[in-house]
């Protein structure tokens, strides 16, 4: 069977050590080093103790060097016995353990007496080793490209990160960390093909996990291309496959409707990231923002639209420190209105005012 491996995924197995004994009793000392039929250090492994004379069972586990070790055994005679995941792998039978004397040594070599493989089972054996060089090469050309992108070295990151899908072009992480690339480097439009087909592969597999992201960073580059269009379907993408993260995209969405203008569409994209995440606070600023841009005047006075002092409001309730928090205070002041937050106060000490 295949193995099906990820990239970049990193497996830590806590070494296990038996730690509590009788010491009532005179004991003595096993320890080992067991590999795997490639004679390697076999991590991860069970080796089971058992008396002869009582039944008494002990297991160790093996740590990253293959070796296991206890210096609390009873003295006794023990079929020692190599396991993983429950299967007898070797049993050594009938070592006699002597309370005060020097460590009984027992080791275990799989490579010794490994069993004979069918030119099928040689055949897997081959392909996972060739997969395993193959995903080590691509993690080496991710951490090399974006050590390049931190330096500002896109173009050199790009080269990188083509040459890593050209030895595997199926795996959806090198073509968005190329997107990336090529976004950082203002190549918008090879941006968007890159990312289209980092989105083509995520969906095409069981994993859907950052899918939203990708959805989201394609919508950048729609939008820094000046698609605006296609960068608010991609937003409402991002949306839908990450929920959670939803009140980032729309407020995403916003932003990229008050940078073109259209605020009655930026006012919507912003109710639905407060939608999403009501504590949300530089979403009601942006939102006040926009409200403002349809204010009219009478007389000497600025006239704003219908929940533009609220927003502003709710941002300083929530952020009254914020990046924000001086300038909805000026645009509070410039529509005549009061601030009124429950920040610090009990809803019965605070006077509301009409704007």
């Amino acid at each position: 069977m295949k193995k099906q491996i990820s990239l970049i995924t990193v497996v830590v197995l806590l070494l296990g050590f038996n730690t509590i004994h009788s010491w009532a009793q005179a004991t003595g000392t096993v320890k080992g080093t067991v590999k795997d039929y490639a004679g390697k250090p076999f991590e991860g492994a069970t080796v089971e103790l058992t008396s002869s004379e009582s039944g008494k069972k002990y297991d160790f586990k093996t740590n990253n060097k293959g070796e296991y070790s206890s210096i609390g055994v009873l003295g006794g005679t023990y079929d020692f016995t190599l396991m993983k995941d429950g299967k007898v792998l070797d049993q050594v039978s009938k070592v006699p353990v002597t309370p005060g004397a020097e460590p009984r040594i027992v080791d275990f070599d799989l490579s010794k007496n490994q069993p004979q493989l069918s030119e099928e089972q040689k055949k897997q054996i081959e392909e996972v080793q060739k997969h395993n060089e193959k995903i080590k090469t691509l993690n080496s050309s991710l951490t090399q490209a974006r050590q390049l992108e931190s330096a500002g070295n896109y173009d050199e990151a790009i080269n990188v990160l083509q040459q890593a899908a050209l030895v595997d072009p199926k795996q959806d992480l090198i073509w968005f960390s190329l997107g990336e690339a090529q976004r950082g480097a203002k190549k918008y439009t090879d941006a968007i093909e890159s990312y289209q087909k980092a989105i083509g592969l995520k969906e095409a597999s069981a994993d859907k996990s950052h899918l939203g992201s990708y959805h989201n960073n394609l919508a950048d580059a729609y939008a820094k291309s000046g698609q605006t269009e296609k960068a608010v379907q991609e937003y409402a993408a991002a949306a839908a496959a990450e929920p959670a993260n939803a009140a980032t995209y729309y407020f995403n969405e916003g932003a990229v409707f008050t940078n073109t203008g259209k605020t009655e569409e930026a006012v919507v994209a912003f109710d639905n990231a407060i939608k999403a995440d009501p504590t949300k606070a530089a979403a009601y600023y942006w939102k006040g923002v926009n409200l403002m841009a349809k204010a009219t005047t009478k007389g000497d006075k600025m006239v704003a639209p219908e929940g533009t002092a609220q927003a502003f409001n709710k941002y300083l309730e929530l952020d009254p420190a914020g990046q924000f928090a001086d300038p909805a205070k000026q645009m509070l002041a410039m529509i005549g209105a009061s601030v009124e937050t429950t920040y610090g106060k009990s809803k019965s000490s605070t006077t509301k005012k009409k704007p």
